[in-house]
Order: structure tokens, then sequence, then C-alpha cells
């Protein structure tokens, strides 16, 4: 058995990113249910089973701690769609694959969906941005766009601002998942499908 190798100086040990990552999927679970506001530091520490103070051991403060929470919870989406979109040797079947594995990740992460929710909007019908543009955190839009300009380079899409086709795409993707947060009954697989046809349909040379 490989034994479990020391932090360095300065470094978590083993049992803090542990510990770290207990208090953050305990974080996850209440805003997931509770909503944002109603998730207080006292909360999360009886979630996880630990004192309030070992929470801000961790973090030092509610803000801290749901950045972090953010962060990590991003980080995940980003690399799921990352890896399917990568997969992909054609511009138009990497794009194919990014819409799929956008709708595809949030539809079985709908916790890490409200997260997400919750923490850049601020009004309970989840419509209004806190800052506008908030929901591009972490050059999403840049992404889509180069991978779109990638494609226009190939010969497979035609001429248009790559710009403006991200966001467009990417507010459409954000209406259906949205759609469906509220009304679990849509058939978001099937959803996914309209907007592959719909993403087609605007790009294709």
């Amino acid at each position: 058995m490989t034994p479990r190798r020391s932090a360095g100086p300065g470094e978590p040990t083993f049992t803090e990113r542990a510990r770290r990552q207990q208090i953050i999927e305990s974080t996850i679970d209440l805003i997931s249910t509770r909503g944002y506001p109603a998730t207080s530091l006292s909360a999360i520490a009886e979630r996880a089973g630990i004192s309030k103070a070992a929470v801000l051991y961790h973090f030092s403060s509610k803000d801290n701690l749901t950045r972090a929470t953010l962060a990590q919870v991003l980080e995940q989406f980003g690399a799921y769609v990352t890896e399917r979109v990568e997969r992909e040797e054609d511009p138009l079947d990497a794009l194919v694959a990014y819409v799929r594995a956008m709708v595809g990740y949030q539809q079985a992460n709908r916790r890490h969906v409200r997260v997400i929710t919750e923490m850049l909007l601020d009004d309970e019908g989840g419509t209004q941005l806190k800052t506008p543009g908030r929901h591009d955190t972490g050059g999403r839009w840049q992404a889509l766009a180069e991978l779109l300009a990638a494609g226009q380079a190939a010969g497979r899409l035609r001429a248009f601002d790559t710009r403006v086709m991200a966001l467009a795409i990417g507010g459409a993707i954000d209406g259906v998942v949205s759609h469906w947060l509220a009304h679990p009954d849509v058939d978001l697989a099937a959803a996914a499908e309209e907007l592959v046809t719909f993403t087609l349909l605007a790009v294709r040379a």
C-alpha cells in the first residue's frame, strides 16, 4: 500500500484537506436545499459534525468558505465539459459534445446547479444577476468562443462574431436549465438534443 505523503512546508496535511472537503460538501448540501441566505456557519458546522470554530480555522469567514465552494463546483463542471470536448477531433462534433456536456453535467449534478444559482443570483425567482456577466465566471464564453473560432478556421462553421454566438448558445443552455430547475418534469435529455439542433443550425457553414 502506498503511504500517504507528508505535506510540505506551508501545505495542508492530508487530514486538513479531507476536513476542508468535508466542510465544502456540507456547504453544498445546505446551499442546495436551504438557499444561500439561510446557510449559516453554525448550520454548516452542525452538518459537518464539527464546531463552528473548526470551520473558521479552515476558511476564516462564510464568504471565504462559499467562494471556495463555488470555485470547486465551477472547476468540476469545467473539467467535465473540457474532457468531453477534447475527445472530439471534428469541430462540429466538439461543439455538439460541448452542448450535451453542459446540459448533462447539470442534469446529473442538480446540487451543484443550485449552488451556482444561489451564489450568482440574488432574487427568489433566480433571474436577477448580482453582477451583470458574472454567470460567465471562469471564462465560460471565452472558451466556447475559442471552440467556435477553431471551427471557423477549419471551414466547418460559417462567419459570425464568436463572442456574440458564444453568449447566445450559453444563454440558450442557461435558459433551458433554469426552466428545468423550476419544472423538473421537463425532459432535459430531449431538450439537450433540441439545443444541439438549434446550435448547429445557427453555426454550420
